[in-house]
């Protein structure tokens, strides 16, 4: 009976894998109305296939007069990323379209309200520098943070 027990849970163990690999996999990050968001940095694990930023805005103020994004870059890149992202436009969530310096955003939200953006792991090298901001205009000068693949 005990031999059964045990090649019942390393089964479960095996189905279960897949699913407890990917419970690292994803993030919560909330933005407010003191243009703050509630992390500074991310570990992307290198075991995930593709990693979700899902975003919560957690203010009230909409998203015309305190909106907010997560967008991903190169940390070289931030700047001019931003930049041409003001110019992109509101209807365009502030990210220039076909930006080849953007690795993922998520669209401009208001308070209350969330989203969520799943990209790519294999979209980072490991030694690379990464940043990611919010690109509303005015906000990534405070609005950002530090990612990295970990290993």
């Amino acid at each position: 009976m005990k031999a059964r027990t045990k090649l019942a849970l390393l089964l479960g163990t095996l189905i279960a894998a897949p699913a407890m690999a990917a419970a690292g996999c994803d993030i919560a990050i909330e933005a407010n109305d003191a243009m703050q968001f509630n992390k500074s940095s991310i570990a992307v694990p290198a075991s995930c296939k593709q990693f979700t930023v899902n975003l919560k805005h957690t203010g009230k103020l909409p998203k015309t007069a305190m909106g907010h994004n997560w967008v991903l870059s190169k940390a070289a890149d931030l700047q001019a990323a931003a930049t041409d992202g003001i110019s992109a436009g509101a209807d365009k969530d502030y990210v220039k379209p076909g930006d080849s310096r953007v690795v993922a955003y998520t669209k401009v939200i208001g308070g209350g309200e969330s989203t969520s953006v799943t990209f790519d792991v294999a979209k980072l090298k490991s030694g690379e520098s990464y940043a990611w901001f919010c690109s509303f205009p005015g906000h990534s000068g405070i609005m950002k943070g530090t990612l990295a693949l970990a290993k």
